[in-house]
C-alpha cells in the first residue's frame, strides 16, 4: 500500500501544484500583459474615481438618458445574481412581459403605437447584463433625451454615431451602442 500511496501523494501535490497554482498565475500574467484593460475589468474613470465597467449594464431611468436594455437579473443590472429570465418566446409570462414593455418604451419615447419597437428595447439579455443597445433603439430615445436636456436631435444623433462601435471582429452581431460610454459622452457635452 505504501508502495502505492507516496507516488500518488506526490502527483496529488504536483498537479495541484500545476493546475491550482501555476496556470493561473500564467493565465493572470498573459492577461495583464496583453489585455491589461480587461482583465482588470474594463472600469470606467471619470474624475479619478470609477464609474462602471464597459462590460456590465447600469440601470439609468431619468428622461435625459439614454436606456439601457432591460435586465431580467434578479436584482437588475447586479453581477452577482446575473440572469436571463429563461421563458420562452411562447411563454404567456413573457409574451405579457414584452407587451408592457413595448407600451412603457412607446410612452417614455412620445413614440406613435404603429412605431415599431426594437427587440433589444423590450427583452433582456441571457445574462441580464448587457452594457450596449442597438443603434435603432438609440436613435429611437434620441428625441426623448434632446428635449430633457435641450439639444438638438441631431446632435444627439451624431453622438450616438461616435459611440458606436462594429460588429466584433469586423462580421459577428450588429453595431451595438454602449449605453454608459454615451451617456458619459452626453454628460460632458
Amino acid at each position: 500500500m505504501r508502495r502505492q500511496f507516496l507516488p500518488a501523494l506526490l502527483m496529488l501535490v504536483v498537479f495541484t501544484v500545476i493546475t491550482g497554482i501555476g496556470y493561473p498565475l500564467l493565465v493572470t500574467g498573459v492577461g495583464q500583459l496583453l489585455l491589461r484593460d480587461k482583465a482588470n475589468g474594463s472600469l470606467i474613470e471619470q474624475d479619478g474615481r470609477i464609474v462602471g465597467s464597459a462590460q456590465i449594464g447600469q440601470q439609468f431611468t431619468q428622461p435625459r438618458y439614454f436606456h439601457p436594455r432591460p435586465s431580467d437579473a434578479v436584482d437588475g443590472y447586479d453581477s452577482l445574481s446575473s440572469s436571463g429570465s429563461n421563458l420562452g418566446p411562447t411563454n404567456e409570462e413573457f409574451l405579457q412581459t414584452v407587451a408592457d414593455r413595448v407600451e412603457q418604451y412607446r410612452s417614455d419615447n412620445d413614440l406613435d403605437p404603429q412605431t415599431l419597437v426594437p427587440v433589444d428595447a423590450v427583452t433582456g439579455s441571457g445574462s441580464g447584463l448587457d452594457p450596449a443597445i442597438s443603434v435603432a433603439n438609440a436613435m429611437l430615445q434620441a428625441p426623448r433625451v434632446a428635449a430633457a436636456r435641450d439639444l438638438s436631435v441631431e446632435l444627439l444623433e451624431r453622438l450616438i454615431e461616435q459611440n458606436t462601435e462594429g460588429r466584433s471582429l469586423g462580421f459577428l452581431g450588429e453595431p451595438a451602442v454602449n449605453v454608459l460610454l454615451l451617456n458619459l459622452a452626453l454628460d460632458r457635452l
